[in-house]
C-alpha cells in the first residue's frame, strides 16, 4: 500500500522479486536456441559437482539421489507424450512406412530436460556445503545398485521403443526443407 506517496516495503519487495524473475526468464528465453552451448554449460556444472564430491570424498547419498533424479528425467525425455501402451484410443505412433508421419513429441521437452538437470546439479552442489547431507555410506554398493537400476530401466525403455516402433532422436530422419527445395526442383531442366 502507498502511504502519503511512499511505497510500502512489501510492495517494493514484490516489485523487486517480479523484476528479478522477469530478468531470469528473459535470460532463459535467450538461451533456448543455443542447444550446444547450453549442454556444454551443463557439462561444466556437472564437472564442477563431480570434482567437489571427489575432493571432499563424501556426499555419496546426494550423488545417488541426483543419479536417480537424472534417470527419471531421462525416461521422460525418451518417452512419447502420449504413451501408446496406456491410451489405445488416442493418436498413435506410425507403425509402417505408409502411415501418416507424426513427429515424435516428448513427454519432457529438451529444454526442460536441460534446465532440470542443470538445476539439479546446482542444488546438489550447494548441498555439499552442509555436513548434514554427508551421510556415511559404502559408496560401491550405491554405485552398483544405481548401475543395476539404470540397466533394468533402460532395457525396459528400449523394449518399449521397439514394441511401439518409435525413435526419440531426429538424426538420420528425413527433414522437410520447405519452399527452397520445391523452388530448386522447378528450376532444374527436365530430361
Amino acid at each position: 500500500m502507498e502511504v502519503g506517496g511512499e511505497v510500502s516495503p512489501e510492495t517494493a519487495i514484490s516489485r523487486w522479486k517480479l523484476g528479478l524473475s522477469q530478468q531470469y526468464q528473459h535470460m532463459l528465453d535467450k538461451t533456448t536456441p543455443h542447444v550446444l552451448r547450453r549442454w556444454v554449460g551443463c557439462l561444466v556444472v556437472a564437472s564442477i559437482y563431480v570434482l567437489r564430491v571427489y575432493l571432499v570424498e563424501g556426499f555419496y547419498i546426494v550423488s545417488y539421489a541426483l543419479g536417480i533424479y537424472i534417470l527419471n528425467l531421462l525416461i521422460g525425455f525418451l518417452s512419447p507424450q502420449v504413451d501408446p501402451e496406456v491410451y489405445d484410443d488416442g493418436p498413435t505412433l506410425p507403425t509402417s512406412g505408409s502411415d501418416e508421419f507424426r513427429p515424435f513429441v516428448r513427454r519432457l521437452p529438451e529444454f526442460k530436460f536441460w534446465y532440470s538437470i542443470t538445476k539439479a546439479f546446482c542444488i546438489a552442489f550447494v548441498m555439499t556445503f552442509f555436513s548434514a547431507f554427508d551421510v556415511p555410506v559404502f559408496w560401491p554398493i550405491l554405485l552398483f545398485y544405481w548401475v543395476v537400476l539404470f540397466t533394468l530401466t533402460m532395457r525396459r525403455q528400449i523394449s518399449h521403443m521397439i514394441k511401439y516402433k518409435y525413435v526419440p532422436f531426429s538424426f538420420g530422419k528425413q527433414r522437410y526443407t520447405g519452399k527452397r527445395a520445391s523452388a530448386e526442383s522447378k528450376s532444374l531442366p527436365e530430361d
